[in-house]
């Protein structure tokens, strides 16, 4: 979802480097995959296509924090002022 974003804290050398993949379009994801001696951060569309990618060395990774974005709850059901009687009312 637009908001999703994943950390990655990387060893490099005498210092370390932060990098942040984050979905910044409506109906895109942030995937993590651990293959082979490599981490691959993607975003990715609805359809599934992979938009941009970033890889690194598994070795050299010291964090992986993935943060989805925060879902509120549905918003509470009420009537509507301008259509009395017609309003939406909670399931009894």
């Amino acid at each position: 979802m637009k908001g999703d974003r994943v950390e990655i804290v990387v060893d490099a050398g005498d210092t370390t480097r932060t990098y942040e993949a984050v979905a910044v379009r409506a109906g895109r994801r942030v995937e993590t995959a651990v293959r082979r001696g490599v981490v691959e951060v993607s975003e990715v569309t609805r359809s599934g296509t992979v938009v941009r990618t970033a890889r690194f060395m598994a070795a050299r990774v010291l964090a992986l924090v993935e943060q989805p974005v925060q879902v509120e709850g549905p918003a509470p059901l009420r009537d509507d002022p301008g259509q009395p009687g017609r309003g939406l009312h909670p399931a009894e």
